[in-house]
């Protein structure tokens, strides 16, 4: 529909636009009344902004509070800047020409979702969309049946409508939806009957099997994840309240309350409640880093000690191989001593024994020499380990010297950020002054003009 009016000026969603749109929902009376007093952009719940011919969305984030949005009949390309929009429970995107789906990530609430018509070719990046109910996405280039296995993350999808897209062609489409999608009560605005999804079911059973194994499976992980971050949030629990309290802010803003209402300007507000969590998450980093590296130290000096004893208990098995050797030589040799039947071989066999034994008192003195090596290194383990101690404390106050540069470093950005932000909304605030007051000249220039006609004339 929308995609046929080449012919209109292509839009962006603008301030006049926006209190057009606004003025259009309103009583007459309401209106009369923001037309003296202006419009709380925070307190508008719906906004409807369809045929408009709009091509880029824009200038939304003032409506935080807004449930309901409509911008149908378009000519949108790409869905985006409604990142502020978290309270939405209602989405119309249908008739315009987006091709990807995204830019939906912190719409947690969202509900009901209608891309009717568009063009796009994959089901994808929805997987913060956990309150999804509603689903239509018909006439787009939806081709293959597997799409559908990404909607089963959404467990109170009831409503579906996947007609005039290209997979409903296939003859197994509905069974392989219902099989695929148990919950669904209502597809292509068609009553889900049990006998069919009972059938489907049975059909693809040897599918949806290992589906919902490896979906346990991911469950599982998903508990033990939330367990192990909860138990790190009630570690943490005291120096997050620190960050949040006197140590971030109120030393900053004690003393000038002007400062302070910077926390409410457009996006000073989350940078500002950003920053503690993302300081936290650096020193767990830094922490974790610091205990990885001594725990490596540890193993390296666990492994060197480990050497020491493997050599020690080397050295005294040879030992010990020598000295049996040695006994049974000294056997052999004494035996043939005994049973010579002449001096001379008798005195032959003496020396010859003789310079064995120095042989052997010199292999035992090496030996003596190596344990004696081995003895003193064991011995010298304390002065090992605190010169590891010592190269650790280093590491440590290096690591604290960085930690306080980039703290100072953080603080100067904080300050230069805040002033400019602030600056800014003067300026802003001085453009809007100048805008009203050039509106009242205007308007009292018409009234001065206007001609009042005496009774009768």
């Amino acid at each position: 529909m929308s995609q046929l009016n080449n012919s209109i000026e292509p839009n962006i969603i603008d301030d006049e636009m926006i209190h057009k749109a606004v003025k259009e929902l309103m009583p007459e009376d309401i209106r009369k009344l923001a037309k003296r007093e202006g419009i709380n952009f925070k307190d508008v719940m719906e906004l409807q902004l369809s045929f408009r011919n709009i091509l880029q969305i824009d200038n939304l984030w003032q409506f935080e509070n807004l449930t309901k949005l409509q911008l149908d009949n378009n000519i949108i390309e790409k869905i985006e800047a409604l990142e502020s929009l978290v309270h939405l429970v209602w989405l119309d995107l249908s008739f315009n020409n987006i091709e990807v789906i995204e830019g939906l990530d912190t719409l947690v609430k969202l509900q009901d979702l209608s891309l009717y018509s568009n063009r796009i070719s994959k089901i994808e990046h929805m997987d913060t969309l956990q309150e999804l109910q509603v689903f239509s996405i018909g006439k787009n280039n939806l081709t293959t049946l597997e799409d559908v296995i990404y909607l089963r993350r959404f467990k109170n999808l009831h409503m579906l409508n996947l007609t005039g897209n290209p997979l409903c062609d296939n003859e197994e489409y509905s069974l392989f939806v219902f099989a695929h999608l148990p919950h669904l009560v209502c597809l292509d605005f068609k009553l889900v009957s049990d006998t069919m999804r009972e059938v489907a079911i049975l059909k693809y059973q040897e599918f949806t099997e290992p589906l919902e194994r490896e979906e346990a499976r991911a469950l599982a992980q998903l508990e033990e994840k939330q367990a192990k971050q909860k138990e790190l949030e009630y570690h943490r629990a005291a120096f997050v309240e620190y960050l949040n309290g006197s140590f971030l802010f109120d030393s900053l803003y004690e003393e000038d309350t002007e400062a302070a209402k910077l926390a409410y300007l457009p996006g000073v507000g989350d940078l500002l409640q950003a920053y503690p969590s993302w300081f936290v998450s650096f020193c767990e980093n830094l922490f974790h880093y610091g205990l990885k590296e001594y725990e490596k130290r540890e193993a390296e000096v666990s492994d060197f000690y480990e050497s020491l004893r493997e050599a020690l208990t080397a050295n005294q098995q040879e030992g010990r191989k020598i000295i049996l050797d040695f006994e049974n030589r000294k056997k052999r040799r004494l035996d043939e001593i005994h049973n010579a039947s002449s001096y001379d071989i008798a005195e032959s066999k003496r020396a010859q024994y003789k310079e064995d034994i120095l042989q052997l008192s010199k292999a035992l003195m090496i030996l003596e020499m190596l344990i004696a090596d081995h003895l003193e290194l064991l011995v010298d383990k304390n002065t090992i380990v605190n010169a590891v101690n010592r190269s650790h404390s280093i590491r440590l106050r290096k690591i604290d010297k960085r930690e306080s540069d980039i703290l100072s470093n953080t603080y100067r950005w904080e300050a230069s950020v805040t002033e400019k932000a602030f600056q800014d909304e003067i300026d802003r605030n001085r453009d809007h002054i100048k805008e009203i007051i050039q509106y009242i000249d205007n308007l009292q220039e018409e009234l001065d003009n206007i001609e009042i006609l005496e009774p009768g004339e």
